[in-house]
């Protein structure tokens, strides 16, 4: 008899930088997307395309909560599950 346990694991990233837009939340995770606000901060828009890919593959969510010049909080939640073997 084959059982399985499912777990989740969370971890939350923040930060108390610029904070992202609402009207860029739509398109957060789409490739080479830059918020309104960066400036001439560097980057190319790639980081958060990826996390949101390997998420996906793995059966993941991911969660944003930011307010303009206060921060960003990225919360992900990832299933861990172990195959456990009954005789």
């Amino acid at each position: 008899m084959l059982h399985f346990i499912l777990e989740l694991a969370k971890f939350v990233v923040s930060d108390h930088g610029i904070g992202i837009p609402n009207e860029d939340l739509e398109n957060l995770f789409s490739a080479f997307h830059r918020g309104k606000n960066v400036g001439i901060l560097p980057g190319t828009g790639l980081g958060l395309s990826i996390v949101k890919n390997c998420i996906d593959i793995h059966n993941g969510s991911i969660f944003v909560e930011s307010q303009l010049d206060i921060g960003t909080k990225f919360t992900v939640v990832l299933p861990v599950s172990e195959e456990v073997f009954s005789v």
